[in-house]
């Protein structure tokens, strides 16, 4: 009898954790998919990335949307950058559209009236109410311009001075509604933390984007640092903010509209990467619940589309990709009870378990961040040696976006919480964070597995159990840091009769 059950809980472990690892191992063999399809398609990429020549008469005229909330260290650089366009004066506008309750309108308005004494046609927009966050400050932009292109910049970006000559040739073509360009980032290699978000990020856009774009797949606007189509705007129903991503939202809207992207790897944006955890979290979260959100609103449409089963199948795991995050967290509390009760007494439990467990975790990671590396000049070496690094703070996020995409699969839209931007001013904002109770639990968890997989010979297991316990104990440990820091700072600023300059809205608390 005690056998029996012994053997009914090992087919009952063995079933949950395989369909975790099936899952993760779907997401993996999708990764290298689309790495492939870079390497498949490397030439046609090459001739895509190109400048292309606007034709004969006027430039079409461009309005320039610049969404602010609260971001006093980097407003006048993002206002000041904008000015530098190179682009005929009397075909562009600059609209700021500030929903700022601090000392950002100052600076804001300041910059604008600077830029309209040098001539150029600039514009300080503020609104009654914050309805719809930057959705609703786009919409209301929008309804005060005629123009027939949109350009958009978060308050992080610095547009360079070539950008709208080098992408306004691509509407020649009616079809084209939108073109994104790549970000780049000011501050890689601040620490560990920023060099691995520009990794995260260039996979996105060096492998993702450009894959998307070379097999006609749906891509999306990202919501900063491209340009729109009006008329594709308002053919999808404009901005709405019934999701946090709305950026995604509307892409995928007007692409089932009819309406085709272009990506352009070869022109850059500068931006700036979060260096505190507890805003990267927060930034996380926000898009993890938001594309979570966008989902449900779309996803019937998608697949009823007339879209063929390719294009359906990868606009799925478009949408979907934050389901790797809970699924981790599973994998987190399986490993431990399988690895105990599943001892690796033969070559047929290290298949079964080991094996599909290094795989699943690595097997398609190096080579699709490694061709984000090489299509930017680097070596490929660059994004394998921090492979480790990227795995163990994808697991160490892993708990706080499984609560985000819990919440969006809960509730739509909720409050836009802004990423905290350093700039000039670092002290300026901070990002309120809850304790790191989660992480600290999984991280004891997965300690226990890797003595564990010493303990009963799987050795394949080890590493990576090593790797989510470093996960988990970084973020923990940063969270945890930055809290005791910012308290020595409020304590301080208290007792010298200042103010701490601490924003702690309550969506913040909570976001975070």
């Amino acid at each position: 009898m005690l056998r029996a059950q012994q053997m009914f809980m090992q087919v009952g472990l063995l079933l949950v954790y395989g369909s975790i690892l099936l899952l993760l191992c779907s997401y993996g063999a999708h990764r290298a998919h689309l790495a492939l399809t870079c390497i498949r398609h490397r030439k046609k990429l090459e001739g895509l990335a190109r400048e292309v020549e606007p034709g004969p008469g006027p430039l079409p005229r461009v309005t320039v949307q610049l969404p602010l909330y609260n971001e006093a260290t980097v407003a006048r650089r993002l206002i000041e950058a904008t000015g530098n366009l190179d682009y005929p004066r009397d075909r562009f506008e600059i609209q700021v559209l500030d929903d700022s309750t601090d000392e950002t309108q100052a600076i804001a308005s300041s910059a604008v009236e600077a830029l309209r004494a040098r001539g150029i046609d600039a514009h300080y927009v503020r609104r009654n109410d914050r309805v719809g966050y930057k959705a609703g400050a786009l919409a209301h932009g929008l309804a005060l311009s005629s123009s027939e292109l949109v350009a958009i910049f978060d308050a992080d970006f610095i547009p360079q001075p070539e950008f709208l000559r080098s992408v306004v040739g691509h509407f020649k073509d009616p079809q084209i509604g939108m073109v994104q360009t790549r970000w780049g980032h000011l501050n890689r290699g601040a620490s560990l933390l920023t060099s691995v978000q520009a990794l995260m990020l260039d996979g996105h856009h060096l492998v993702e984007n450009r894959a998307r774009y070379a097999t006609d797949c749906m891509f999306n606007f990202s919501g900063t640092g491209g340009i729109w189509r009006r008329a594709a705007i308002d053919a999808a129903g404009g901005w709405e903010h019934d999701t946090l991503t709305e950026d995604l939202d509307l892409s995928y809207r007007a692409q089932l509209a009819g309406y085709r992207f272009v990506y352009r790897a070869d022109v850059t944006t500068p931006a700036e990467l979060p260096e505190e955890m507890a805003a990267f979290r927060a930034q996380q979260y926000r898009w993890a619940k938001g594309t979570i959100q966008t989902s449900r609103k779309l996803m019937r449409k998608v697949l009823s589309s007339e879209l063929d089963l390719r294009r359906r199948i990868e606009a799925v795991f478009h949408l979907m990709p934050h389901l790797a995050y809970p699924a981790t967290v599973l994998l987190t509390l399986v490993l431990l009870p399988a690895l105990v009760f599943m001892p690796a007494t033969g070559i047929r439990t290290l298949v079964i378990i080991d094996l599909p467990l290094c795989i699943g975790a690595t097997g398609s990671l190096g080579a699709f961040y490694a061709i984000a590396e090489v299509a930017q000049g680097r070596s490929a070496w660059h994004a394998i040696k921090k492979l480790p690094a990227l795995i163990a703070l994808g697991a160490g996020l892993a708990p706080h976006l499984t609560r985000a995409v819990w919440d969006g699969s809960r509730h739509m839209a909720g409050e836009f919480v802004r990423t905290p931007k350093r700039g000039a001013m670092q002290n300026r904002y901070r990002q309120v964070s809850s304790l790191p109770l989660a992480e600290i639990a999984l991280g004891l968890v997965s300690l226990a597995s890797v003595a564990a997989s010493l303990l009963t010979g799987h050795w394949f297991a080890a590493p990576f159990a090593l790797l989510f316990t470093l996960g988990y104990g970084y973020v923990a440990a940063r969270v945890l840091g930055e809290q005791l820091a910012e308290r020595a700072a409020v304590a301080s600023q208290k007792a010298s009769g200042g103010s701490a300059g601490v924003e702690e809205a309550a969506g913040m608390a909570r976001a975070a």
